[in-house]
Parts: C-alpha cells; sequence; structure tokens
C-alpha cells in the first residue's frame, strides 16, 4: 500500500518526519483526512487543533497545533505551524495550569482574546497529551 511522506515543522524545529497511512487535522473549514494519492490541496490550521498521524503498526502520533498551513501534493504532507507540540512532550501540570488562568481571566474579562486563544491552546494540549481538558 502506498504511504505518504509527513513533515510536521514550526519555526522553533522539526516536530516529527516520516510515513503514515493517514494524517487528519483541523482546518478553518472543517477536519480533514488525507490517505495516499489524495489531491493536492492548501488548508489553514486552526488555533487549539489536532493532528493526528495514523501509522500501520503503531500508536498514532498526535499533536497539539496552533496556527498555520497544511499542503497535500503527490503523497507529502506539510504541516508547516505556527506553534506545534507532540502530546509525548506536553508537560500536563502547566498545561492544566495555563488553562486555569486562562479561564480565570475570561470570568475576569469576558473581552480577553489572547485568554481566549490561551484557552484553545491550553486545551489542545491537553488533549495531544491524551487528557480531559
Amino acid at each position: 500500500m502506498a504511504k505518504l511522506r509527513v513533515g510536521v515543522v514550526s519555526p522553533e524545529r522539526e516536530i516529527w518526519s516520516g510515513e503514515a497511512d493517514m494524517v487528519i487535522a483541523k482546518t478553518v473549514e472543517g477536519e480533514i483526512g488525507i490517505l495516499p494519492r489524495h489531491a493536492p490541496v492548501l488548508g489553514v490550521l486552526v488555533e487549539g487543533g489536532i493532528l493526528k498521524v495514523k501509522r500501520e503498526g503503531e500508536a498514532d502520533l498526535v499533536a497539539a497545533v496552533h496556527g498555520g498551513f497544511i499542503s497535500v501534493a503527490d503523497n507529502e504532507v506539510s504541516v508547516l505551524a505556527e506553534v506545534a507540540e507532540l502530546g509525548s512532550e506536553v508537560d500536563v501540570a502547566a498545561a492544566r495550569d495555563a488553562l486555569t488562568r486562562a479561564q480565570a481571566s475570561i470570568e475576569a474579562n469576558q473581552d480577553d482574546a489572547d485568554a481566549a486563544i490561551e484557552v484553545k491552546r491550553a486545551q489542545a494540549r491537553l488533549r495531544a497529551a491524551g487528557e480531559d481538558s
């Protein structure tokens, strides 16, 4: 069976690269699933989204992805994230603390856009780590 070549990068570093059977990402237009031989596509990733890379015989690779783009062409998937973190790298205690602080900030000021973004990011980090948010 054909495989996808996948690369996930952020401005700071290469997060992951390798072969996969399927990639699932959330774009501003909805969730997209990419299989080998997928038509070319360019999508804008949502803030606080989850990226799943499915690999036969291995656990899914899960990452919290905050903004950026996904590009698909010729069985190659490029994820160019503004910020990304593998679920295995998430500091769960710090993510829970960030979520609590952001939610408190929103309670104090309903119009706190930065806190709303931080809530999405903390929730995505916790989901990527396999924790409930």
